[in-house]
């Protein structure tokens, strides 16, 4: 899970990046709000990391790590419902649909990953 988390965290600060070079080339405004993805793939990036160093903080970190996609998730979802009949897919609901996405995918990884790893100790 930690591999996963720093692809995931990779994903959002391109996001991110990206988002914030669009709006300085396209429009001389660089908004600092397109790296409000990035923010939270550094997170996840060094969650990733420093779990992959302490195993025995792994298990903790990785929770950590769903807290903060699912945050993410929620912040951008909840921008986004109130809009959804109106979405005209400018770049900056481009990047939030693309955050809600990875964030929830990896949630939805990380949960899947969390189960199977239980139901793997129970069996033993």
């Amino acid at each position: 899970m930690p591999t996963t988390s720093i692809i995931f965290g990779t994903l959002l600060v391109l996001i991110g990046i990206i988002g914030y070079a669009y709006g300085a080339i396209y429009s001389e405004y660089a908004s600092k709000t397109a790296l409000i993805p990035a923010a939270f793939g550094i997170v996840l990036i060094i969650l990733g990391f420093v779990s992959q160093q302490k195993e025995n903080l792994r298990k903790h970190l990785m929770h950590g790590a769903i807290v903060v996609a699912l945050l993410g998730f929620i912040a951008t979802a909840v921008r986004l419902v109130p809009r959804l009949g109106g979405i005209t897919f400018t770049a900056a609901e481009i990047s939030q649909i693309a955050t809600a996405l990875i964030c929830l995918a990896f949630v939805i990884l990380a949960i899947k990953s969390f189960a199977d790893a239980r139901r793997g100790r129970v069996s033993d």
